[in-house]
């Protein structure tokens, strides 16, 4: 609050604190016989009996009105008689503006004699003066710890709903060998109420409910390769599906706090694919959206984002499906701990290294079924270091090319010498950003889901690794009909699915609708 602004109007705290004296000194029970705030009061301040009244023919009357009318600082105060500090208050706006007019570049816009009246005038009414700066200080100090502990909850609700026509089908090879796919059109939805509360502005606690029927795309393909991205089914009954609560810790720290639906990459770490990572308005399927090994964890936990500086960020988390026993071992939690990080070394360019350490936590939904469990369901007890090595570019304003390698070293530490498993990953994606109008994107993904690349695990002469190569194909493009409503038509291919050259090509066509309100 500006100063000037409180010499201007004081004066009527002035009126409320005398009033409120001479309540206090007959009732004697306003405030619980204890002394009044030292906000409204002064034991410096006059009794009212001792208080005179400054009358218009006054010479101060006189000189300080003649100011306030030459300078323009105030008007309507001199319409009858005042009280000292009434007089005091304006005389203190007055010399508060004529201070600013004293300035090196307006000195001579003040009169000599003005400033001479100016000195008088203090000097009579230097008591009143000093109780009304006293207490200016004090107002100001008590606004400010007003606005330090003022406590305000604010509510921001965000609906979404999906829809989504999907069909499948399948290649047949040359030599007319492998099963063909051909399945009938399949209309899903998803709903999504997310409810973002504010205690301090700075915080944010997300409740989201979440109902949806979206069969699964790989019930028919028989390979999580082709798994949409919002596939999910709760037979359209609303869930609690995230529960998250984020504070600062001073201007360079963010911490998470996980209570149900967290994941590795969603609150707290860049997963440097920004135009394909969501759901409703990114890539079509499940793997385009990021590095796979991110999904190795998820449930409960906390996580923290520490800005090193401009151009480094460190990301930190660790997540388990139950916190409440955390059990290492056979049988124990499954869990998921990752560090992140993310540098920018120069405009439009990011790069990020990841490490995961996962316990039972393989199956990201996106490889293979070797890649989810290159034990065969022998290993109760998988221990896991995953390395990631993620960058986005934004060659242009409408151009973002973005890619990822992802590394697993997995570990049964419950079987006979302790064998391990290579599972490798990678991905190139290109984004055209406002392709046609603004906020339109076009996509196009390229890469080859998590393949067992060697694996030290084998029953009767049988090894369990990936033999052939799969890729994924990819292309969508999101069209943005107002703010609103966007329409995402998207196609999908994998060719050698399951990494066996000997199934059939398979096809994913989708058009997904998203409402937002």
């Amino acid at each position: 609050m500006k100063k000037q602004v409180l010499y201007q109007n004081v004066w009527n705290v002035c009126h409320l604190s005398f009033a409120l004296t001479i309540i206090l000194a007959v009732t004697g029970r306003a405030f619980g016989n204890e002394a009044p705030p030292a906000l409204y009061f002064d034991s410096n301040i006059n009794a009212v009996s001792e208080l005179a009244e400054i009358q218009p023919h006054d010479w101060a009357f006189q000189s300080l009105k003649s100011l306030v009318e030459r300078y323009g600082v105030v008007a309507g105060y001199f319409d009858g008689t005042m009280t000292r500090y009434e007089f005091a208050t304006v005389l203190a706006t007055t010399i508060n503006h004529i201070s600013k007019l004293t300035s090196a570049k307006t000195t001579n816009l003040v009169h000599q004699q003005d400033l001479e009246t100016i000195k008088r005038l203090q000097a009579e009414f230097a008591k009143e003066l000093e109780v009304l700066q006293g207490r200016l200080d004090n107002l100001e100090k008590h606004v400010e710890k007003i606005q330090q502990q003022q406590f305000s909850t604010t509510t921001k609700l965000e609906g979404e709903v999906l829809f989504a026509v999907s069909g499948v089908g399948s290649g047949e090879k040359a030599d007319g060998s492998g099963d063909r796919i051909d399945s009938n059109l399949t209309l899903s939805n998803r709903t999504r109420l997310t409810f973002d509360t504010s205690f301090t502005g700075k915080d944010r606690l997300r409740l989201r409910l979440q109902a949806s029927n979206l069969p699964g795309i790989d019930d028919a393909t028989e390979t999580d390769m082709a798994r949409l991205a919002f596939q999910s089914d709760s037979d359209n009954q609303f869930e609690l599906s995230t529960v998250e609560y984020r504070f600062p810790i001073g201007e360079q720290a963010m911490v998470y706090l996980e209570a149900e639906g967290g994941d590795l990459d969603d609150f707290f770490t860049d997963t440097l694919n920004p135009f394909f990572s969501g759901s409703s308005r990114g890539s079509i399927s499940r793997f385009a959206q990021r590095n796979p090994i991110y999904r190795q964890g998820g449930g409960a936990g906390v996580g923290l984002v520490y800005d090193l500086s401009k151009s480094i960020s460190l990301s930190l988390g660790y997540l388990s499906d139950d916190v409440n026993e955390p059990e290492v071992g056979f049988g124990g939690e499954e869990y998921g701990a990752i560090a992140q990080i993310t540098l920018e070394p120069i405009d439009d360019f990011k790069v990020g290294f990841t490490y995961i350490h996962s316990y039972n936590s393989l199956d990201t939904g996106t490889g293979s079924r070797r890649a989810n469990d290159p034990f065969d369901d022998n290993s109760d007890a998988i221990i896991a270091d995953s390395f990631g090595l993620e960058s986005t570019f934004a060659v242009s304003d409408r151009l973002t090319v973005s890619g990822w390698a992802g590394f697993t070293r997995a570990t049964a530490t419950d079987l006979p010498n302790n064998p391990t498993a290579d599972i490798f990953n990678w991905a190139l994606t290109v984004a055209f950003v406002d392709l046609g109008k603004e906020n339109n994107v076009a996509g196009i993904a390229i890469g080859q889901p998590p393949k067992v690349t060697g694996n030290e695990f084998e029953v009767a002469t049988q090894k369990y690794k990936d033999e052939d190569t799969a890729l994924h194909l990819e292309a969508f493009y999101r069209f943005q009909v107002n703010d609103n409503i966007a329409i995402t038509p998207g196609l999908l291919v994998i060719t050698n699915p399951e990494h066996d050259r000997d199934n059939n090509t398979i096809y994913v066509g989708t058009i997904r609708t998203t409402f937002r309100f």
